[in-house]
């Protein structure tokens, strides 16, 4: 059976929440294990979207914290999925925090989420290719085979001499 390849806007959700008080360190800023929370359930809603199925958190990759966002203020999460392999998929995540009261929109972070597709008996099945349009998508997309490899060495199934991908970001032929 062959799956229909699917675009990013076709697995792009946006996620909004409100920081209230219990979802604040003592600093009145949003705790960074609630957004990341919130990080995840955005991305296995996109990750679910992009391939009709039941999906499970493989792996994140790093997050950096730019800009905090405050008691009071608006969090808005956009996911899509970035690039899909054979049973997983990575998710691009960008996360905005608004400002109601002075009127304006910011940068929090973005991070790179995979998620791994799973049949009824919940083992791994293949998921719809990815197709980038926009320029900024294919630029994303070509990435993820780096970031992929990145985190298949860090999680030790992968050794680093077989990383083409990485290798000829650093070595010249």
């Amino acid at each position: 059976m062959t799956l229909k390849a699917k675009t990013p806007k076709d697995s792009h959700i946006i996620m909004t929440e409100l920081v209230l008080p219990n979802d604040t360190n003592v600093h009145g800023n949003l705790m960074g294990g609630r957004l990341m929370y919130w990080m995840d359930i955005a991305a296995a809603l996109a990750a679910g979207k992009h391939c009709n199925a039941p999906v499970v958190t493989a792996s994140v990759d790093n997050i950096s914290f730019e800009n905090p966002i405050r008691l009071g203020n608006v969090v808005h999460i956009e996911a899509e999925v970035s690039r899909a392999f054979n049973t997983s998929m990575e998710v691009y995540i960008k996360v905005w925090g608004e400002d109601h009261l002075q009127q304006y929109k910011y940068k929090s972070n973005e991070a790179y989420y995979t998620f791994v597709a799973l049949d009824p008996n919940r083992n791994p099945r293949p998921v719809p290719q990815l197709v980038a349009e926009t320029e900024e998508e294919k630029k994303i997309f070509d990435g993820a085979l780096r970031r992929r490899q990145l985190r298949l060495i860090l999680g030790g199934k992968m050794k680093p001499e077989d990383a083409e991908e990485l290798k000829a970001l650093f070595l010249k032929n």
